[in-house]
């Protein structure tokens, strides 16, 4: 099928999904979870083989996927998530009677999702975006990731089968492949109403900048780069100093550094940054070179530490070693707070194992580098209560440049739940309103309609007087189920 019969199909089968009762949309998430569960051996054969990451990284996104899919299955069969809200008409009001007004979120219409090359399952094909779109009741036309495209495939027949087997049009989802002009119609096709995307920034401000030239503008919902800071404060340093660098380590080389949430930049005080820097450049040299997803991964990475090696502000821990290819091997470089405020180039990210330690005089100094920050996915603090209660301002400007703000642990591991926010600012994402994982996923997909006097036959149950689904419903600006 060409694009046009590929949306005309998409467009005919939303006109029946968004209208679908809660419990059949959820029963289609959960067969689909269930399919994928029955080809779990298959799925894991193919993804290690496209990406090289191991079997067991593997079988825990598979397992992170079909969790994410019975979320938004339990959230849709619940049904609150629409906002309900209703105000009653009051025709005795003096000096002017109130209509009846009924309002709730719907279903934008075809989503257009692009995968991530880092995780072949849990951002891809059955991946947060799609499921979240499918969720919300749009259809979905995903374009298969390059970097893994036997295993897309693969989930994709997965999901049309689920699709096949609970009786729905075979347009709510539709797996395309293609290259950068494919990806460009998708995004200006008309009708498209909204697209997901996870990858570089160039990548997904190309796609943001399509969408916003288009004669009728669509949200992009584009997850791009972050770096992830993380600030040190001394007395907590001092006292937990190994243990802290261990876990930095830990979370830096997580995956060859290939994460969304890898924390590629950390603040360290003065005084106990020769201790720190040590430490982590001990336990970083024991980390073997892990491969990275692709060639064209490798050769970026190398080729970014390249271009920092030129810099004379930059003083080099562990130095890349560019022999082992496709292995990604960890690096560790030092630069003053002073340098680091002079040049935008040094915020930018370095996608794998690369660490930049930022040295500060003064805890004072802070207060600029936080103006200075672009947008982030993630800030951590680690500071012990004394220290984070004298850093109240610097914590307010942080909380302005991150989508979620950490006091303890690391930032790789994103919990996928009811209170997670994975976005932030741009650049980091292109709407800091949104997320791309858990709950809230589901409401970048819908969009509030308002029903004034509408005929009590023609209300969906989720706005009539009787409440058939047992939703929490704003009644009268009063929450009630």
């Amino acid at each position: 099928m060409n694009l046009d019969q590929i949306f005309n199909a998409a467009q005919q089968a939303f006109l029946s999904y968004k209208n679908l009762s809660p419990r059949k949309k959820a029963d289609f998430l959960d067969k689909t979870a269930e399919i994928l569960e029955e080809n779990r051996g298959a799925i894991v054969m193919m993804a290690c083989r496209e990406s090289n990451l191991p079997e067991g990284r593997i079988n825990g996104e598979l397992g992170r996927t079909t969790g994410q899919i019975k979320l938004f299955a339990n959230l849709v069969r619940e049904g609150s998530w629409v906002e309900a809200t209703i105000d009653p008409a009051m025709p005795d009001r003096t000096p002017l009677p109130r209509a009846d007004i009924r309002r709730m979120l719907r279903p934008l219409g075809p989503v257009v999702v692009f995968g991530a090359s880092n995780f072949p399952l849990a951002f891809s094909t059955a991946g947060g975006d799609t499921i979240s779109a499918l969720a919300a009741g749009c259809p979905v036309i995903y374009k298969g990731h390059p970097a893994h495209p036997d295993t897309s495939k693969f989930v994709g027949s997965c999901i049309s089968q689920a699709l096949e087997k609970c009786g729905l049009p075979a347009g709510i989802f539709t797996h395309v492949e293609g290259g950068v002009k494919m990806g460009q119609d998708l995004v200006k096709h008309p009708q498209t109403k909204a697209v997901g995307f996870t990858g570089s920034y160039s990548a997904g401000k190309s796609l943001f900048n399509i969408a916003s030239d288009r004669d009728q503008p669509i949200p992009v919902y584009a997850e791009m780069g972050s770096v992830n800071p993380i600030f040190t404060f001394p007395q907590r340093l001092k006292n937990e100093l190994l243990p802290l660098a261990q876990n930095y380590v830990n979370s830096l080389t997580l995956g060859a550094g290939q994460f969304c949430t890898n924390p590629g930049l950390i603040f360290v005080p003065k005084a106990l940054a020769e201790g720190f820097k040590n430490a982590v450049s001990q336990t970083i040299t024991q980390v073997a070179p892990a491969p990275m997803l692709h060639e064209g991964i490798a050769e970026s990475y190398y080729k970014a530490l390249n271009e920092l090696q030129l810099r004379s502000e930059l003083n080099w821990v562990k130095v890349p070693d560019a022999q082992h290819l496709i292995n990604a091997s960890p690096s560790l470089a030092e630069i003053s707070v002073q340098d680091w405020l002079k040049d935008d180039k040094f915020q930018e990210e370095v996608f794998g194992s690369f660490a930049l330690m930022v040295i500060y005089d003064h805890a004072d100094e802070l207060t600029h580098v936080a103006k200075h920050l672009h947008g982030q996915l993630t800030i951590t603090l680690w500071g012990d209560p004394s220290e984070l209660q004298e850093q109240e301002d610097l914590i307010s400007l942080l909380e302005e440049k991150c989508g979620r703000l950490l006091f303890t642990g690391v930032p790789t591991g994103v919990e996928v739940g009811f209170a997670m926010q994975h976005g932030g600012p741009f650049p980091a994402t292109t709407d800091s309103r949104s997320t791309s994982v858990g709950a809230h996923a589901i409401k970048r997909f819908a969009r509030p309609v308002a029903y004034q006097d509408m005929p009590v036959s023609l209300l969906l149950d989720e706005l009539k007087d009787e409440n058939p689904l047992g939703i929490m419903r704003l009644l009268n600006g009063k929450w009630t189920s």
